[in-house]
């Protein structure tokens, strides 16, 4: 009969050290040393830093709680244009997003509770303290840094691998909450209509199924109304990845990330932050310089992260955050 293995005078000193702290985003019970310091070890689920203080979770949040009132206006443009709701369902059964759903089975990788248990466990976490059911979730092999949510019947979230490469674990989990954002604001019918569109501008009419559907959904004013709305969206989600992560810093670390790339590490993040103030200055106080930047950002798909982290801290010290924390 094999002996019992002895425990050496350390390893008993260690285990009678030991105190158990449960992570306050996944539940997961970790054993820590005795002096704990909060963030100074992370969850063996989800990965994220162990602390003592608490987590809010949102019973009956309301997308009205929150949204941009950029995005709100925005929205209520692209929806008094006579016929569009029913025209983008139309456009999205006979364009792509079929195609995009078999494309991402077909060539990224799946996550489950078995592949990348962390990630899985982080979007579980953003799902449920914005009380959303689980979408499908992909990682994609892809240079581009981006994230994205589809879907109107069944919902996915992809990320890039370029992506989860740069980004510490709360980073990753604001990013994955500012997808979840889009499925809770109730976006996605608009937001993959968005982004078929972008892609369908790209080839031309003649490459385009659907026919006068898709010349409706091509006209000037509607795909110049949800595209506008599209960008104006992203700040709304900014805000619901901040109501999951509980901190504006890694939202903001986040935006510093997707503004200065690889070097972000060498950069000083409250310079970020004065820039992001500075930005919003000048627009507010030039007429000018307010225009450009309009101009400017109207190509491309999302808004600019100096404006993001401009919008995001502002949300914050307004006092609006906090009371949703403390009343919902």
């Amino acid at each position: 009969m094999a002996k019992k293995k002895s425990e050496t005078p350390e390893s008993s000193e260690a285990i009678a050290k030991s105190n158990y702290v449960r992570c306050r985003f996944c539940g997961q019970k970790n054993a820590v040393k005795d002096g704990f310091v909060n963030g100074q070890a992370v969850c063996g689920r989800c990965k994220l830093p162990l602390s003592n203080e608490p987590h809010k979770k949102f019973a009956d949040l309301n997308k009205h709680d929150y949204v941009h009132p950029a995005d709100s206006k925005a929205l209520a443009a692209l929806k008094a244009i006579p016929g569009v709701d029913s025209a983008l369902k139309k456009f999205l059964a006979v364009t792509f997003e079929s195609a995009m759903r078999v494309n991402f089975m077909a060539s990224a990788v799946k996550i489950t509770p078995i592949q990348y248990p962390d990630l899985h466990a982080k979007l579980q976490i953003a799902c449920t303290t914005l009380g959303v059911d689980m979408p499908d979730f992909f990682l994609q092999q892809n240079p581009i840094v981006n994230a994205f949510t589809f879907g109107s019947e069944r919902h996915v979230i992809v990320l890039h691998s370029s992506l989860i490469e740069r980004l510490t674990d709360e980073e990753i989990l604001a990013v994955i909450a500012h997808e979840v954002g889009h499925i809770h604001a109730q976006h996605v019918l608009y937001l993959t209509a968005a982004r078929i569109l972008e892609l369908l501008m790209q080839v031309g009419l003649n490459m385009i199924p659907g026919g006068e559907i898709a010349k409706f959904i091509l006209n000037t004013t509607v795909s110049s109304a949800l595209l506008a709305w599209a960008r104006r969206a992203e700040l709304s989600c900014d805000r619901a990845a901040l109501l999951v992560v509980q901190d504006p810093h890694v939202v903001g670390r986040v935006m510093m990330k997707l503004a200065g790339g690889s070097f972000a590490s060498k950069l000083d993040y409250d310079q970020f932050l004065e820039q992001g103030r500075e930005f919003k200055k000048l627009c507010d106080e030039n007429q000018l310089d307010n225009f450009w930047a309009n101009i400017i950002n109207a190509g491309q798909t999302h808004p600019f992260p100096i404006w993001r982290v401009s919008e995001i801290i502002d949300w914050y010290e307004s006092g609006e955050y906090g009371q949703i924390i403390k009343n919902k």
